[in-house]
């Protein structure tokens, strides 16, 4: 790339973007983000040398740009997020460009501070570069971050990419501040003359590290320094994100700072692709589209509705019924289904940027005051706020309910995506309630239900389309710890959870016509408490518990029955179904990180029969 002249550098940079629209137009992912960072990643790779020198991406869901620049353009990164494909996100394990690897939002600057930390500990000069997005400041970890760098280094470089974008539009004081930097003439115009000034002097090149004291000097007599210089980390900026020689030309110059040093980058979301830009929103992660149109390529067709557009609706409900509800979110008010929320009855409704341990203590400190919050949150960044649901929350047992979206499998996303792990850190908390609806109609009888309850509350669903029943028009109240059994069954008793109560009646009928076993099937409802007196009843007369849950083995419902088996005086044999007790990668669908993880359903039956056949065969020599 170094030897291409600046018209080639054009062209590269349009069949980046050519190739970025290609590749998701067929298998969806991060269009917006990656378009919006074309000119800023070659910039990159102009001026450094990867993989002595490391870049840290925040989220890294704007990583594809420099996958195709370090070797990657080929065959897998034509299955990206698909099985056998690159992952979506940066990776250690994929590639030694990859420094540091990421999937949520706020880790750079932390992880780059730690970084380049350890080389001045090691006392080698590699640059060690920090790519953070705008809405990565309304995250407290970057604050903490910021707070430390001039104390921890003396030379990290941050690219702070802003386009005025997370998922939705960024909202709080840190996005505004920002835009005021951007839209401000008289620091510009100063930016800009200071720069030009230094370009004209003699040896111009070698004065810049002595004229940015007088620049930051001048600045300061018209207006306050930047809110990033009070933190001792120099600002230099606003720079047009799409200008390839400006972006090298303050790269090196930040090279040389004697400084912690943030540029302030401008970027467009979606640069290069019109419907990216007109729908930034759709754009950032994007299911397979027609390139010419823009429009998903998947007809919808009539079915059920998604889990979170059934959520959310019937928040406005409850919403309207109660002034006191009121619903949260950080940055995802149409992943969750909020956005229902925010549109009809917007007073009541808070999304408080990509800051989940923010989301929860807020609702938290509403809930002190008479107002039921709702926190939809997606499961896997719930996970980010695991201190305030135990101190903050559960603790003081402050009626806080939890919406945890996309618990199960986010098949393209991968292993920061997937919500297995939702039942294991919600079970081991007192004071908490936690469930798990089987269809939508029953998810608004839990909501109900969680709305009146003076204790924590957790409702886990998945991501997607639900089951296609009917919605009440008046939601039930649902006994707290109380299972439903769905069909009676004497040798075998099937346990499961949500999406996995289909698999369990499909198992139960096969297990009966083809092997003579009566089974039962119990919609377990509640993962915390277990419906132990149910539980222990049946012990008395079947021969084999099995579990069926979408999460983790490790800490899950299925311990939660073994447990409660050890504690009875009839205890009975207990055969496990749910995710290993490993991390889980990406793939193009749930069914082949099934088969891969032994839960297809030949694998499931097989496993059942096993362990019931053991049990007959030991009672029969007995």
């Amino acid at each position: 790339m170094r030897q291409l002249d600046s018209d080639q550098h054009a062209q590269l940079a349009q069949e980046i973007r050519d190739r970025l629209i290609e590749v998701t137009s067929e298998n969806g992912g991060h269009l917006g983000p990656n378009l919006g960072v074309v000119e800023l990643t070659m910039a990159l790779h102009l001026v450094f040398d990867t993989p002595r020198d490391q870049f840290v991406f925040d989220v890294s869901h704007q990583g594809y740009v420099h996958k195709l620049l370090t070797g990657r353009n080929g065959p897998a990164f034509d299955k990206v997020r698909k099985t056998g494909g690159l992952s979506g996100f940066l990776s250690r394990s994929e590639s030694e460009h990859d420094s540091f690897g990421a999937g949520h939002a706020g880790t750079a600057l932390s992880a780059a501070l730690g970084m380049a930390a350890a080389r001045d500990q090691k006392g080698s000069n590699e640059h060690v570069v920090a790519l953070c997005g705008d809405a990565a400041f309304t995250c407290g970890i970057t604050m903490e971050a910021l707070n430390n760098v001039a104390a921890a280094t003396k030379r990290l470089i941050i690219i702070l990419n802003d386009n005025e974008w997370s998922i939705a539009k960024n909202v709080g004081a840190i996005s505004k501040y920002l835009n005021e930097l951007i839209t401000n003439p008289v620091y510009n115009r100063l930016h800009h003359d200071v720069g030009s000034l230094l370009q004209k002097v003699p040896g111009g090149d070698q004065l810049i590290r002595i004229g940015h004291k007088a620049e930051k000097g001048w600045k300061s007599i018209v207006m306050p320094s930047s809110i990033f210089e009070k933190y001792g980390v120099r600002y230099v900026g606003p720079i047009d994100g799409h200008d390839l020689p400006a972006l090298v030309k303050h790269l090196e110059f930040a090279k040389e700072s004697d400084s912690p040093i943030i540029l302030h980058v401008v970027t467009k979301k979606g640069k290069g692709y019109s419907p990216a830009i007109e729908s930034p929103e759709r754009f950032h992660g994007t299911s397979p589209f027609a390139i010419d149109s823009g429009m998903p390529k998947a007809k919808k067709v009539p079915g059920p509705p998604n889990y979170q557009d059934v959520m959310g609706k019937a928040m406005v409900s409850f919403a309207k019924a109660n002034p006191k509800v009121v619903g949260i979110t950080g940055a995802m008010p149409s992943g969750t289904g909020l956005i229902h929320l925010s549109n009809e009855v917007p007073d009541q409704f808070y999304d408080v940027g990509i800051a989940e341990e923010h989301a929860v203590l807020f609702a938290a400190g509403m809930a002190t005051k008479g107002f039921r919050p709702v926190c939809a949150i997606y499961s896997t960044f719930l996970q980010r706020s695991f201190d305030q649901l135990i101190h903050d929350v559960c603790l003081q047992k402050l009626p806080v309910v939890f919406c945890m979206d996309r618990s199960g499998l986010s098949p393209n996303d991968g292993a920061t995506h997937h919500g297995l792990f939702d039942i294991a850190y919600t079970r081991m908390i007192p004071n908490a309630i936690a469930m798990q609806p089987k269809d939508e109609d029953e998810l608004v009888d839990m909501m109900h239900t969680a709305l009146q309850l003076d204790s924590p509350t957790f409702i886990r669903y998945p991501r997607g389309a639900a089951e296609g029943t009917p919605i009440k028009k008046n939601p039930e109240l649902l006994p707290v710890g109380k299972a439903e059994v769905l069909r009676e069954g004497a040798d075998i008793i099937i346990w499961a959870l949500g999406s996995m109560i289909k698999d369990a009646s499909q198992l139960a009928d096969q297990l009966a016509s083809e092997d003579g076993i009566s089974v039962g099937v119990v919609n377990a409802r509640f993962t915390k408490p277990i419906d132990t007196e149910l539980l222990f009843r049946q012990a008395e007369t079947c021969s084999l518990f099995v579990s069926m849950e979408d999460a983790c083995l490790a800490g899950g419902m299925g311990s939660a029955i073994g447990e409660a088996l050890l504690d009875s005086t009839t205890p009975t044999a207990l055969h496990r179904i749910g995710w290993p007790d490993q991390f889980v990668e990406h793939a193009s669908d749930i069914a082949t990180l099934r088969a891969e993880n032994g839960l297809s359903f030949d694998a499931m039956i097989s496993g059942i029969r096993q362990k019931y056949n053991k049990l007959k065969g030991q009672k029969l020599s007995h």
